[in-house]
């Protein structure tokens, strides 16, 4: 595997810490998808379950929209993979879905997640609120959040790799 990760220093500021974290996140699961082909990606880890690496992209891509886009910017952008009706269609993948359409997907939603969050400090509340509690969020707790939201799912990541080819690895 290539994807190369950086921890962040140990005596970086609070915000170079939390975005470096965040980052060192997005990157591991990157690289535990790394090598594998399309069908690879789109494999379920254990019945009845439908996660799949690709299926967590897609999950990461839809968390990137919402904490940033939605709840901080205030943005109106709808859900990309989800709907009302199916509220787990990240994870329902078809033979149709590609690799290649999810981390573009994905890799886009950093990019704009990464731009917004540049015009918050650390204390500024979000523009906008949650959908079902009606929350406002400071960008610490987002990215918090987020840091939380990826390492939670990098742990499924690191069996499903396992389970497909046996690679292992932090």
């Amino acid at each position: 595997m290539t994807t190369q990760r950086r921890e962040p220093a140990t005596d970086a500021d609070e915000r170079t810490m939390l975005e470096g974290w965040l980052d060192y996140h997005r990157q591991t699961l990157a690289w535990k998808c790394e090598g594998l082909t399309d069908a690879q990606l789109r494999t379920a880890a254990v019945e009845p379950s439908a996660l799949s690496l690709m299926g967590l992209v897609r999950h990461l891509a839809e968390c990137e929209r919402g904490w940033f886009r939605k709840v901080l910017a205030d943005e109106g952008a709808g859900p990309i993979y989800y709907s009302d009706e199916d509220p787990d269609g990240e994870f329902r993948l078809t033979e149709a879905d590609t690799w290649a359409e999810a981390h573009a997907t994905w890799q886009a939603e950093i990019a704009v997640a990464r731009s917004h969050a540049a015009r918050f400090a650390l204390d500024d509340m979000s523009a906008g609120k949650h959908r079902r509690t009606g929350e406002r969020f400071s960008l610490r707790w987002i990215y918090t959040h987020m840091i939380e939201e990826y390492a939670r799912h990098n742990g499924h990541a690191d069996l499903i790799r396992e389970r497909l080819d046996g690679a292992t690895g932090d």
